[in-house]
């Protein structure tokens, strides 16, 4: 449009130009916005859900829990907001705050067992050259691509043959060897420039020395995210109690609403907020590290 009037003034094309970028910046805004308003839109009428008391949850979703008719009211504010469903859940509810202490035994034992395991892994990977190299780097990322549907019979021998079914051993182990984090920290440790480290052993530093004092503080990024990602997975986890633990009082936390009748609709809302709370508040602490540590696992080697 700059060439329809040769006559005018350089200030006056740049104000145009300032006022074109302004508009896409508005206009990429207001699609953002409402982009996350449809994705949270589900929370907050869960939020809202747990507020309400029976009689307003019969009269906004009883044509869809309790078939009683009528139509479907979204409420994103309750009427007459009450307390009373946290309150049952965490004065009244033992079954849920057992399970709530398995999914914390279960998934910080899990976190723990990575860093030991996965950190010299992903190093070893990382740093070094060895032959199989690749090899290994490929069958970890199959392993990490596989479902549980189709690792979980033969988990399910070894767990029966390790007589670890039903304890917490049998969701543990599992967890500890997972795949991802060795696959993530491995991508951190692989940008250290090599300079750095010829560097620090010519100082005089030996092999865990640059471990502990270079590689790690560079690569906390990557060994922060794969932290939070894998509690999130193992925190959320349904499959492997279900199918490994048959006693009630070893399940874990995130089976805890398939014990919930329909007629206790507000307490399944509270405990879907309770349980969703830990992972919202790692991931609000962790963001820029699991911005990173996304950024990493879609690299090409």
């Amino acid at each position: 449009y700059f060439g329809a009037d040769p006559d005018r003034k350089p200030e006056d094309r740049g104000e145009m130009e300032d006022k074109h970028v302004r508009k896409k910046k508005t206009a990429v805004r207001i699609g953002v916005t409402l982009f996350v308003l449809i994705l949270i839109f589900p929370i907050l009428l869960l939020s809202a859900g747990s507020l309400m008391g029976p009689a307003e949850l019969k009269e906004s979703y009883g044509s869809v829990l309790y078939g009683s008719g009528g139509e479907l009211q979204w409420k994103l504010f309750p009427l007459y907001p009450t307390l009373k469903a946290y309150l049952q859940l965490l004065l009244d509810s033992p079954d849920f705050f057992v399970m709530f202490w398995n999914s914390c035994r279960q998934t910080f034992t899990v976190l723990a067992g990575q860093l030991c395991v996965g950190l010299p892994a992903a190093w070893a990977l990382g740093r070094y050259r060895f032959k199989g190299r690749k090899l290994v780097l490929y069958l970890y990322m199959i392993l990490m691509i596989l479902p549980f549907q189709v690792t979980m019979v033969s988990g399910y021998t070894v767990l029966s043959f390790l007589k670890i079914l039903d304890t917490h051993w049998a969701v543990i182990l599992p967890g500890i060897f997972s795949t991802f984090p060795v696959f993530l920290m491995t991508k951190f440790f692989q940008q250290i420039p090599d300079s750095l480290l010829e560097a620090a052993k010519v100082d005089g530093a030996g092999t865990w020395e640059v471990f502990f004092r270079i590689g790690l503080p560079l690569g906390m990024p990557g060994v922060v995210s794969s932290l939070i990602l894998n509690f999130m997975e193992c925190w959320n986890a349904i499959e492997a109690p279900m199918t490994f633990l048959k006693t009630k009082s070893l399940l874990s936390v995130s089976l805890y609403l398939s014990n919930i009748t329909a007629n206790d609709v507000a307490t399944a809302f509270s405990a879907s907020i309770l349980i969703m709370a830990p992972s919202v508040f790692l991931f609000a602490c962790g963001q820029d590290y699991l911005e990173q540590g996304i950024l990493a696992s879609g690299l090409k080697e």
